[in-house]
């Protein structure tokens, strides 16, 4: 491409377009946009596009050819969580989102939108009920985002740098947060012991001074839900430290909301809550807090409210606090926030309304009954052992092979008996989950399978 030739749906590729507008910003070339990117993260090559398909017909085929590989976990029965959840969905949950009023990816504006922006500030309500907090935001984009958005808010409300991490984090959501906060924070992984978190180390990091926030999971990746969770926050508060708590919604009926045990801010995806898994998710991220303004200040997402208008009795909804956000202030806000999970916030929203605080209890209390099985019978099958069996867990529990067969090996066995294994933490270890979906059955012939397989 030479002069100032350009594709008619790209016109800023052209060169000389592409030269003004480098030097505009003061970069030498596009690689300088691109210089925060781990070279391991970067694509070296061209993409391998297909050739261009040049029919709508040709194009079905296609898509259906490529959706064909996919094997869903309605095709086969899956054991696999670790932040992504197989969930029952009701089918009023779906009914409502595909409605035209509200499927779409943005949370809109009052003069169109004020059925969806009601929507979600009864989603807000139920959330806040659920998290025993005052402030919900409307959703980030997945719970990755909202842990690190939660903690450069507990930055900018200590002016500290260090965040201290206390629980066992997915490495993808560590990697996440380690990079969205690195401008402003630097973060310290205090190790587990026995999938708990180590107190006497996290004291000694947070006694080196200048901490942000301690982190905590309730349950953490390893699906354990750590006694220590309380004295984790009274550790902070002690250093004039934010307790910043990530947790699964869907354990709150029978697990105490972080807010109970000293939480500052509390935050998570709402994937479990009525979202499908969707090959990876399907995800939307919550933050909470109280209702002070040295917290609320700093949320940069939207927050929805209910006002009375000028008609007697009539109330409306709208953005509180506007002038925060970055919608407000553009580049001069403290982050930048969109919108594109809000759907995914009113089906969580119509799930919460449908289940009640009875229905939350139930299937808590079934998960936790199911996992506590799900552990005990694998821990019985030859070569397989679970760690940590004496803490509590939800949904999530570790495995060990300890036979000849690696979990890459067990996995590729289980796959061909249309079984999905657990994820692979190491060569022997692996993360398995079980919800309310499993049933007793489910989970004896996974047993069964893991004893043929160590044959």
């Amino acid at each position: 491409m030479t002069g100032s030739f350009a594709h008619p749906y790209i016109p800023n590729a052209a060169p000389d377009v592409k030269r003004a507008m480098l030097d505009a910003v003061g970069a030498e070339s596009v690689e300088d946009f691109y210089v925060d990117v781990p070279a391991e993260l970067r694509l070296q090559a061209p993409l391998d596009l297909p050739a261009p398909v040049r029919s709508e017909a040709g194009l079905v085929r296609h898509m259906n050819g490529l959706l064909g590989r996919n094997t869903s976990t309605r095709d086969a029965l899956s054991f696999l969580g670790g932040g992504v959840y197989q969930h029952h969905v009701p089918a009023v949950v779906d009914e409502v989102v595909d409605r035209s009023e509200f499927l779409t990816a943005y949370a809109g504006e009052p003069y169109e939108d004020h059925g969806r922006f009601q929507a979600l500030w009864e989603y807000q309500s139920l959330m806040g009920e659920l998290l025993e907090m005052d402030v919900v935001n409307v959703p980030t984009y997945d719970g990755f985002q909202a842990a690190g958005t939660a903690l450069r808010m507990a930055g900018r409300v200590t002016g500290a740098r260090r965040v201290v991490v206390a629980s066992a984090v997915a490495a993808d959501k560590l990697s996440k947060v380690v990079d969205y906060v690195r401008p402003d924070h630097d973060v310290v992984v205090v190790p587990v012991v026995d999938g708990r978190a180590d107190l006497a180390a996290v004291r000694a990091a947070v006694a080196e001074g200048d901490v942000a926030a301690v982190y905590a999971e309730a349950p953490s990746f390893l699906g354990v839900v750590d006694p220590a969770l309380p004295e984790l926050g009274a550790i902070a508060h002690e250093a004039g430290a934010l307790y910043v708590v990530n947790c699964n919604p869907i354990s709150l009926g029978v697990v105490a909301p972080p807010a109970s045990y000293g939480a500052d801010i509390v935050c998570g995806d709402v994937q479990p809550l009525g979202v499908h898994m969707s090959f990876g998710g399907g995800n939307a991220g919550f933050i909470a807090t109280r209702d002070e303004e040295h917290l609320v200040a700093e949320f940069p997402s939207r927050l929805f409210g209910v006002a009375p208008t000028t008609v007697e009795g009539e109330y409306g909804f709208g953005d509180v606090a506007y002038e925060r956000t970055s919608f407000a202030l553009r580049e001069e806000g403290k982050e930048w926030v969109g919108t594109a999970a809000a759907l995914n916030g009113i089906a969580a929203g119509v799930y919460l309304a449908l289940m009640g605080p009875q229905g939350m209890r139930e299937i808590g209390e079934t998960i936790m009954a199911n996992t506590r099985y799900a552990m005990t019978r694998l821990a019985a099958v030859p070569g397989v052992e679970v760690p940590n069996a004496d803490a509590p867990h939800f949904a999530d529990f570790a495995v060990r092979f300890t036979g000849s067969r690696t979990v890459a090996e067990v996995n590729a066995a289980l796959r061909g008996h249309d079984v999905f294994g657990g994820h692979a933490l190491s060569e022997r270890d692996a993360l398995y989950c079980v919800t309310e979906v499993h049933t007793k059955d489910d989970i004896d012939r996974l047993a069964a399978l893991l004893e043929e397989i160590a044959k």
